[in-house]
């Protein structure tokens, strides 16, 4: 969660999707209710460290890493939270304050918290006895959440155990110590909700989420038939196609195939983010990309698509819509379409959080196309829709941009004049040779920020580097 929304929620104040709570030193007794209500309502964000007025308590920065695990630990503890529903929290620094922040989605099904269910309005959280209204409750979300549909004959041995294997692999690249990562195969999935029963008949089995997540392509069709994405490049032919690929297989499998697609296709130019590199494409479309994936309507029939235009890229999924129009990135309250699919997304690293899709293309896009911007439009089909400006090609090679990043810009201004390796080494102060020629100097001579005064004999003892003169 960034800091802009987080003084965003703490000026709006309480309300029936945002909690405040004081926490110095543990976790308050009550924030388990409250996360049962909100994971029953419509979801909502929970600031421990804030008192009821929305003034900066603070936790005690010390006690954040025991908080922390007891919090994981506890929404994973099925007999504690029933079904379980495991979140991480974040930890956020403001104006010179910690503060644990809990983005809790609203779930596609009913939980118990020690047996009791709990509920959210605008006088917090209340504990639900009347069947009527806990049926009301279990007929919303089936209306909203058709992921939980249960399939009693689904079984382990119709997944795809190979991207189990890789799924088990992705969580433990993030968190070696994930909970989920010594547990077998059958018990991670039932802990990932992916494994439920339906209290309204007794069914119970894997769920239709389970069987997009892992599913075999044979067992994907059998499900759900309809099911595909279709990704298309229109820059020649644009009746038919420049390339394409039909893709059917399960969501982890579709997501790799889909961002090779883009790899293929859009560029990724050299960007640094203090003395970092990192991909802009990553950034902005593997979100865009995993938002097909997760926030898709997989009852419907329509199939998702994306399609690479030389001016714009649009992405489109269908869905049940909240409301039809179009999004405000810095006004929308996120809203997860698939929970189940998209906590088990938030593990892999696939996404960052809730709403981090819009918050990253925001962000990134401006520095990935100069003058690129996106459009949200939501309604029974979801677009997505990437605007990229396109000149004339100059008859000059095209100048790049400028570089980001403080060492870049050292770099840059240090080589007005032609350096060596050894200068620019030593201006840095960097000790390893290998670690600057790769990391560093290599970028940026092939993005085109620094130029060879002996293009021919790249590997001269003779060599210096010097600056492409930058727009001002």
């Amino acid at each position: 969660m960034t800091i802009e929304r987080v003084r965003r929620l703490l000026t709006e104040g309480e309300s029936p999707h945002v909690e405040f709570k004081e926490a110095r030193n543990s976790v308050p007794a009550s924030l388990y209710s409250t996360i049962c209500a909100f994971l029953n309502h419509e979801g909502g964000d929970i600031l421990l460290g804030v008192d009821d007025a929305g003034n900066l308590a603070g936790v005690d920065p010390e006690a954040v890493p025991v908080m922390s695990t007891t919090i994981a630990t506890m929404t994973n503890d099925g007999s504690f939270l029933d079904p379980p529903f495991l979140l991480f929290p974040e930890t956020v620094v403001l104006d010179e304050t910690t503060i644990v922040v809990l983005q809790v989605p609203e779930s596609s099904r009913i939980h118990r918290l020690k047996g009791q269910i709990y509920d959210r309005s605008a006088d917090g959280d209340f504990r639900v006895t009347n069947p009527t209204t806990i049926g009301r409750m279990a007929v919303r979300k089936q209306g909203h959440y058709s992921e939980a549909k249960i399939y009693p004959s689904l079984h382990l041995e119709d997944l795809d155990q190979s991207t189990i294997a890789k799924a088990r692999n992705l969580i433990a690249s993030r968190h070696s110590d994930h909970p989920w990562l010594l547990l077998d195969s059958e018990t991670m999935l039932k802990k990932a909700g992916l494994y439920s029963r339906d209290f309204s008949n007794g069914e119970e089995g894997y769920n239709l989420a389970a069987g997009l997540l892992f599913g075999t392509e044979e067992t994907i069709q059998a499900l759900v038939p309809h099911y595909k994405t279709d990704a298309l490049l229109r820059r020649q032919d644009l009746d038919r196609y420049d390339d394409r690929i039909d893709v059917r297989v399960n969501l982890i499998e579709a997501y790799s195939l889909l961002m090779d697609f883009i790899a293929k296709h859009l560029p990724d130019p050299f960007f640094l983010e203090g003395d970092t590199r990192i991909s802009l494409r990553d950034k902005v479309f593997r979100e865009v990309v995993a938002n097909t994936l997760v926030h898709r309507e997989y009852m419907n029939a329509g199939a998702s698509r994306f399609i690479i235009y030389t001016d714009r890229i649009e992405f489109e999924n269908p869905c049940i819509p909240r409301f039809h129009g179009n999004i405000e990135p810095t006004k929308s309250v996120p809203f997860q379409k698939n929970p189940l699919i998209s906590k088990f997304f938030l593990q892999l690293g696939l996404v960052e959080g809730i709403g981090s899709g819009l918050i990253n293309i925001t962000r990134y896009l401006p520095y990935y196309a100069h003058g690129a911007w996106a459009e949200y439009q939501e309604g029974e089909v979801f677009k997505t829709i990437i605007h990229l400006v396109v000149s004339t090609p100059p008859v000059t090679p095209p100048v790049p941009p400028p570089v980001a990043g403080e060492r870049a810009l050292s770099i840059l201004n240090f080589c007005r004049e032609p350096k060596t390796r050894e200068e620019i080494q030593t201006m840095l102060d960097i000790k390893n040779k290998k670690y600057f020629l790769k990391e560093i100097l290599k970028p940026l001579v092939e993005a085109g920020y620094l130029s060879l005064t002996i293009p021919d004999k790249p590997n001269s003892r003779f060599q210096k580097y010097i600056a492409r003169d930058m727009p001002s």
